[in-house]
């Protein structure tokens, strides 16, 4: 068995009551093999991104430590996603869970189905507010600290509900 990797994992909801379906995400998180929920950030409701007539999201971050592999956590994500109703309709469309694989250790990854660190991650408010509530140092491969990288995107849209 490998040694435990620290992941951390972007939440978001909009659909069938948001803050419930976050909550389903964290638990189930919680409850995947070889993994512990080390870390979970607050809530914040945030405004949509790319397609702008939808429910605003609310949105988490989440620190996982981790012995499945890159593939095995993002499958298992995937699983979640759709045992809480995920339909992949619309890019950027409303959603009951999305999750994100933000980071899987330092590692870069960059394959079919599979980009680590998240490629958009360093551009979004939604994200990197969560994120910099549980790793404010963190360092994203190639693109900086969180909290540099947060000081340079508009949150003000972005409203903590914890």
């Amino acid at each position: 068995m490998r040694d435990p990797v620290v992941a951390y994992v972007a939440l978001g909801s909009n659909l069938d009551d948001p803050r419930a379906q976050i909550q389903r995400g964290f638990d189930a998180m919680a409850a995947l093999p070889r993994t512990t929920l080390a870390a979970r950030s607050p809530l914040f409701r945030t405004p949509p991104w790319g397609v702008i007539d939808q429910p605003d999201f609310v949105n988490a971050a989440a620190r996982l430590e981790t012995s499945l592999s890159p593939h095995e956590l993002l499958h298992a994500l995937r699983t979640i996603e759709v045992e809480a109703g995920r339909v992949r309709a619309q890019r950027n469309g409303p959603r009951t869970l999305d999750l994100d694989l933000l980071l899987y250790g330092d590692r870069l990854i960059d394959e079919p189905g599979l980009v680590v660190p998240h490629p958009r991650l360093h551009e979004r408010a939604f994200v990197l507010l969560p994120l910099a509530e549980l790793a404010p140092d963190l360092v994203v491969p190639g693109r900086g600290r969180v909290a540099d990288l947060l000081a340079r995107v508009d949150a003000s849209g972005c409203i903590a509900l914890d």
